[in-house]
């Protein structure tokens, strides 16, 4: 199995087999994916623009970043795998919820995932790769909100399911026990 397999799951996150990713995306598959949101030390999140060249949703803005789990890889050690690949950055990582989402997407493919989110607090200087980030910006949770009303088609079709979740959860986490800025 290679890193171009993505894991095949069931309602439960239960493992039912492994694709190809392109044909999982072709197919409309169920499969696991990772989402990580950044937050700055204002409260501010951090957004990236996916590269022009990505195979789907290409220079639309979205979460920090986000991936798909390798076979046998556990959701933490891809969520902080990619944060490294994507943005050049490190921070500790807790998981706060997971949902399913089914999408259709540009180039005559869809999302069906079962997406766990993570959330990290740092104010590390990202060092975005260029293959797969285009920009970055630090935005207020209150100004993604009301862009995303205001301007859905700039957004990725999982950052505009997910991002309100997000908020609410956020808004939960007591920072003296969940905070951690380097």
């Amino acid at each position: 199995m290679n890193t171009n397999h993505v894991i095949l799951v069931d309602n439960q996150d239960q493992v039912v087999g492994y694709m190809e990713k392109l044909e999982a995306h072709q197919k409309a598959v169920l499969h696991r994916a990772v989402s990580v949101f950044i937050i700055n030390s204002k409260g501010e999140w951090l957004l990236q623009q996916r590269a022009k060249d990505k195979y789907h949703s290409n220079s639309l803005w979205t979460n920090t970043c986000c991936t798909h789990p390798y076979p046998g890889e556990h959701v933490l050690e891809a969520a902080n795998r990619r944060l490294e690949e994507e943005m050049g950055m490190h921070a500790h990582l807790q998981q706060v919820f997971h949902f399913t989402y089914l999408a259709p997407l540009d180039n005559q493919l869809t999302e069906h995932e079962l997406d766990h989110v993570f959330v990290g607090f740092t104010d590390q200087t990202p060092i975005p790769n260029s293959s797969e980030v285009k920009n970055y910006a630090y935005k207020t949770p209150q100004w993604v909100l009301n862009d995303i009303t205001n301007n859905p088609d700039k957004y990725t079709e999982w950052f505009k399911k997910v991002a309100n979740d997000v908020y609410t959860h956020i808004e939960k986490l007591t920072l003296t026990q969940n905070r951690v800025v380097v």
